[in-house]
């Protein structure tokens, strides 16, 4: 799982701070602030907005969507 973040964006913080709730690992993926030097981002999700998250074939890149899919996709999973 891949989380394209910069560290200043709140919607960011919001997705990291779902993330470590449920103790999922994934790779953070620190992107410039100016939208025209994200090239990886675009070539990732066809924008430039973050967060962007790629687990596998799914590809978000709305901070609701993200917390709904890995609540949807994790809860149940991490949780004895």
């Amino acid at each position: 799982m891949k989380l394209y973040n910069i560290d200043g964006c709140g919607y960011c913080g919001m997705v990291r701070e779902v993330l470590e709730k449920l103790d999922l690992e994934y790779e953070k993926i620190d992107v410039p602030w100016p939208h025209h030097m994200r090239k990886e981002v675009k070539e990732v999700s066809g924008q430039s907005h973050v967060p962007v998250m790629v687990d596998g074939e799914v590809i978000l890149s709305d901070e609701y969507e993200i917390i709904d899919y890995l609540k949807t996709t994790y809860s149940s999973k991490t949780q004895n």
